[in-house]
């Protein structure tokens, strides 16, 4: 009986949050070992069920980093990266787009489905959704600028066209991966911390959440920061101890909530129902990112 009431005491805790978030937009981008791990895969799919259920507009942006890496590396094709960024030729956008929307994005749709969820894959050149322009990278040296980067098919996002995201969400769970066009419709590949960024602020979501393979943004001192403001975060990511991978993912959270998203968190998917713990619980598990304070 005491098992029984702790978890009637769980869904109590959870009330207020359901109530507070029901109607309302949120964006998730989905990375890390939470795509690779069969078990967490599969609760992750059953999480996103469980907010839709309850009443909750969830959009999901996908990375698969790993994933493009392994085919890559099975065709026998290079890879390299600058400022974290996959360098994508022609033959390696080919690779990018069939790991990304022709086989990851339908692994994640499928699993949604056949647990009970009615998901729909789309990518960011459906619409389109991410209209883009070629990246170019400044290479400097002691901030001198010496010339240009060319990264290949990268690509900056323009503009997010949420008109396709509003139709259907409603009723489905779009899963987007993060492919745009320009405005000759060439094909880009983009960072999907940046996609999931761009599309919160476009959709004015209440919450942007990155699930990675991180509890949340560290101090110096190695010590978890549970809650930033936005301004807070513009200050920390100047710090050394803020590691290049982290820094595409505190941009995206600034041009979200500059752009309208209420707030942000960064979170582990390597915990068990880390996207529950997170809305639903009093003290959640990661960092959280707020507009001030007060909130």
């Amino acid at each position: 009986m005491e098992n029984e009431i702790k978890k009637a005491s769980v869904l109590i805790e959870a009330l207020p949050y359901i109530r507070k978030f029901y109607g309302k937009t949120i964006v998730v981008k989905y990375g890390g070992h939470a795509m690779i791990d069969d078990t967490l895969r599969e609760n992750f799919a059953k999480d996103i069920i469980l907010l839709k259920f309850v009443g909750i507009n969830v959009i999901i942006i996908h990375g698969g980093g790993p994933q493009i890496a392994d085919l890559l590396n099975k065709l026998n094709i290079p890879t390299s990266f600058i400022n974290g960024l996959r360098v994508t030729n022609h033959e390696t956008m080919d690779v990018v787009e069939m790991v990304l929307t022709g086989k990851i994005n339908k692994d994640i749709v499928n699993l949604i489905n056949k647990f009970g969820g009615k998901a729909v894959g789309l990518s960011g050149k459906d619409g389109p959704i991410l209209h883009v322009k070629k990246m170019i990278l400044k290479r400097d040296v002691e901030n001198i600028i010496i010339g240009d980067i060319d990264l290949g098919q990268v690509g900056e996002i323009v503009s997010v066209d949420t008109s396709l995201i509003n139709k259907i969400q409603d009723q489905y769970i779009p899963v987007i991966s993060p492919i745009g066009v320009d405005n000759d419709y060439i094909t880009y590949n983009i960072n999907a911390d940046t996609a999931a960024g761009y599309i919160a602020g476009a959709l004015h979501a209440e919450k942007l959440i990155l699930l990675t393979d991180v509890t949340g943004i560290f101090n110096e001192k190695g010590n978890l920061i549970p809650t930033l403001t936005v301004n807070e975060l513009k200050s920390l990511k100047s710090e050394s101890f803020i590691k290049e991978g982290m820094i595409p993912k505190i941009d995206a959270i600034i041009s979200a909530m500059e752009s309208g998203v209420n707030k942000a968190h960064i979170i582990n998917g390597k915990i068990l129902h880390s996207l529950l713990l997170e809305m639903f619980t009093d003290t959640g598990i990661g960092t959280q990112i707020l507009l001030n304070k007060s909130l």
